[in-house]
């Protein structure tokens, strides 16, 4: 079983991407279900919870990171409970049909209802409040914000 490192445009370096993987391509898959592990708070006192499903890229994973950081002023304590670990492939625009499977651009990560995405600690209820909000307008999936003691 060799391992492979997935491509990387010079220009852009993603820390929200896998070092290497064992498969270069995956299929699509299918979505169903609600999310049983990471449904619970682990770390934060508050976390945002996924209530539809989708995908996540990396790309909107780091853009709800920026937005949480930059309202709590680097405050705080914030945890990224997903990672994007499935290949997205694309072809090229007006390319004849065959010649395969196109070449991968991207990583996502699958998201199902229940799952827990981000988690804060260290800062005022309504500074996490507010901080939540603008990272869910981020995501392309329904969320709710939960806390420590209303969990469900």
């Amino acid at each position: 079983m060799k391992l492979t490192s997935p491509p990387r445009s010079s220009t852009e370096v993603s820390v929200l991407a896998p070092r290497k993987v064992k498969h270069r391509k995956m299929m699509r898959g299918k979505m169903g279900g609600q999310s049983i592990l990471g449904s619970t708070l682990a770390f934060g006192n508050y976390g945002l919870k996924a209530t539809t499903r989708g995908w996540v890229t990396a790309q909107q994973i780091e853009a709800a990171r920026r937005a949480m950081t930059r309202y709590v002023k680097r405050g705080g304590k914030i945890w990224i409970r997903i990672f994007p670990d499935k290949p997205i492939t694309a072809t090229a625009a007006e390319t004849p049909m065959g010649g395969g499977k196109g070449a991968p651009v991207s990583f996502v990560s699958v998201v199902k209802p229940g799952r827990i995405m981000f988690e804060m600690d260290g800062v005022p209820r309504e500074v996490a409040v507010e901080a939540m909000r603008l990272a869910a307008h981020k995501l392309p999936v329904r969320t709710r914000l939960i806390t420590k003691g209303e969990e469900d």
